[in-house]
């Protein structure tokens, strides 16, 4: 089960649309192109055609059973006491006193650039069920680091 937020769901529900609306049609037509060009046992365009439109029922059939096993929560019910997936974590290194903010979301929905990690990784998982002044320790490939929950909110 794959745990998201509305926003991230309409997102894969979206993506889901258009590679099936828009880009299915663009390699059955590549496919339809190569195929009128001759022989196929030579015809390099026609297996690369075939190889984008294998990749593309791969992602397709990959997106259906993340929306299939998607369950949104409701940010509404959720309390901000303690981190959970979908918390906007404020952190404080204890050692350098560098300030962070991160939401925490779904394998999914990760994107660093835009503040959000992963659920799965170290410290997403380091800090779930703390509360605000709690210091983590956490364990990641550089070593280990201590961060402060400054603030929690969603």
């Amino acid at each position: 089960m794959a745990y998201m937020s509305e926003e991230g769901y309409q997102k894969l529900v979206a993506e889901l649309k258009h590679l099936e609306a828009v880009e299915r049609p663009k390699v059955v037509a590549a496919i339809a192109e190569a195929r009128d060009k001759g022989d196929l046992s030579e015809n390099a365009e026609y297996d690369a055609a075939k190889e984008a439109q294998a990749m593309l029922e791969m992602k397709i059939n990959q997106l259906k059973a993340t929306i299939g096993d998607a369950k949104i929560i409701d940010t509404s019910k959720l309390k901000a006491d303690t981190v959970q997936i979908l918390s906007r974590v404020e952190l404080k290194n204890v050692k350098t006193g560098m300030k962070m903010a991160y939401t925490i979301v779904s394998e999914t929905e990760a994107n660093l650039k835009q503040g959000k990690i992963s659920v799965n990784t170290p410290i997403a998982q380091g800090l779930l069920g703390k509360k605000v002044g709690d210091v983590a320790e956490i364990t990641i490939p550089q070593g280990k680091i201590s961060l402060e929950v400054t603030g929690i909110s969603f």
